[in-house]
């Protein structure tokens, strides 16, 4: 794929950049190196390479997909300006 002024003109439109008309040509040039190495990077075959998040192999953690109350409701209520059975007490906005 290769670019030209008008194609690179139109991006920076898309783009909302300011392009000045000559350096239209130059852009367009880097553009297309940039699309080459895209182009090659694409000719590398990964057929059986695995997936890697990170170059040091880690397991992610893993916790329990379970309900509970987080057992920290007095630390939780320990700011607030009222409470009543480990809940918040707040005024009454709808009658």
């Amino acid at each position: 794929m290769s670019l030209d002024k008008d194609t690179v003109r139109r991006i920076a439109t898309l783009a909302r950049i300011r392009v000045d008309e000559d350096a239209l040509e130059p852009l367009a040039g880097e553009l297309n190196n940039i699309l080459g190495w895209v182009e090659q990077l694409n000719e590398v075959d990964t057929e059986g390479v695995p997936s890697m998040t990170s170059v040091v192999e880690t397991e992610p953690f893993k916790r329990s997909d379970t309900v509970d109350d987080g057992g920290k409701a007095e630390q939780v209520l320990a700011n607030a300006p009222e409470e009543a059975e480990q809940f918040f007490v707040v005024p009454k906005v709808v009658e």
